[in-house]
């Protein structure tokens, strides 16, 4: 059944503002949303060109032609650039292709770049969009849970290196964000419950009755409930606007809030190899858990509080271990995160449901204690 309501969500940030719109089921209204949004930007009329960038996961679905019709229909004629589903597609060597895409299309700094697709297509095409003429507009329209609740939105974009995930990136805010929550009716099981780690996530960080709700509501969001996963995703989206638009660029450090799970979680994805063993969300969901009893051990929480994370996780069908992974291994992908300063490794942990701390507190026995333990 398809739903006719239409969430807006706007991120404030001046000259860069843009708007998030979670629909459920309306393909049709993306052209009138992005000629509106262009219209507001420097690109605005003179846009009349744009490259869908996606994977073959989602080529072979109508979506594409959905899209690449609302878009004709307001005067933007869009090519459709497919690659490879998975992360090892967010390289350099992809990037490239698209730049020659680009340029055989004479394509110049009016020239769209849409993104339909999910993280990884997010970040290279976005990368893509920053660096191409010094900058071309970006239109954001997220297939997955994780791109809609996280990667879409606030203006990070990048590639990995072999050794280091989005470790070559930029920022680029995209001139508005599409979501319908319809593509998530086809996502992979899997793919579904990454997504709902990272809106765990939004519950630990920022707002605990957010967290109590989807332990209510665990039930509804496996089974996928229209209302309950539009919901979610619009005040997923609404939580991670105000961070960004407090802290843009992550300098004042607030940001860097968002990194729950993250850092532990990046080392389990680069030790496990990316789009190997553990998807970006089953890292992070063991990322959380390790990373909350790494506050047990500091004394900031108490062992109850990791339990009612471990039990809305596995109640998600997301793991809270990641055994087998070498701990030296590990600690040298965490050596490596780009919060550590001055030789210090920094974490984000939890003080209780609904706060978190940037803090180098931990010590290298405390780490490895919690390592060890995966």
């Amino acid at each position: 059944m398809t739903s006719s309501s239409i969430i807006k969500v706007q991120v404030p940030l001046g000259p860069r503002s843009y708007e998030i719109v979670v629909v459920t089921g309306q393909p049709d209204l993306l052209g009138a949303f992005a000629r509106a949004a262009l219209d507001r930007t420097w690109a605005g009329p003179a846009c009349r060109s744009a490259l869908i960038v996606t994977d073959s996961h989602v080529a072979d679905l109508a979506l594409p032609a959905a899209y690449r019709a609302a878009l004709s229909g307001v005067g933007i004629e869009p090519a459709l650039a497919v690659l490879p589903p998975g992360e090892k597609t967010k390289s350099l060597d992809h990037l490239s292709g698209l730049y020659d895409e680009l340029v055989s299309r004479k394509a110049d700094r009016h020239t769209l770049i849409v993104a339909l697709g999910g993280g990884v297509i997010g970040d290279l095409a976005g990368f893509l969009a920053a660096t191409y003429a010094r900058g071309l507009p970006l239109l954001m329209v997220p297939t997955t849970l994780l791109a809609q609740v996280d990667s879409s939105v606030g203006g990070k974009v990048g590639i990995n290196h072999p050794e280091a995930k989005n470790v070559i990136g930029a920022f680029h805010q995209p001139v508005g964000v599409w979501i319908d929550t319809e593509t998530l009716r086809t996502l992979p099981t899997r793919e579904l419950r990454c997504g709902l780690a990272e809106v765990v996530k939004y519950g630990v960080i920022l707002d605990s009755e957010l967290f109590a709700t989807l332990e209510r509501i665990a039930d509804d969001l496996v089974s996928r409930d229209d209302r309950a996963l539009q919901a979610v995703v619009a005040e997923s989206c609404r939580k991670k606007a105000s961070v960004v638009a407090q802290d843009e660029r992550d300098e004042s450090g607030l940001r860097a809030i968002l990194n729950f799970g993250h850092t532990i979680g990046h080392a389990i994805e680069s030790v496990a190899g990316y789009g190997g063993l553990y998807q970006h969300g089953e890292a992070v969901a063991v990322g959380m858990v390790a990373e909350s009893r790494l506050a047990e051990r500091l004394g900031w929480i108490g062992a109850d509080v990791t339990e009612r994370v471990v039990r809305l996780l596995e109640r998600l069908g997301l793991p809270t271990s990641a055994p087998g992974l070498d701990p030296d291994r590990l600690l040298d992908a965490i050596a490596r995160d780009k919060k550590n300063r001055r030789g210090k490794v920094r974490f984000v942990l939890p003080r209780s449901i609904g706060i978190v701390e940037l803090t180098d507190e931990a010590t290298l026995e405390d780490i490895r204690s919690v390592l060890d333990d995966l």
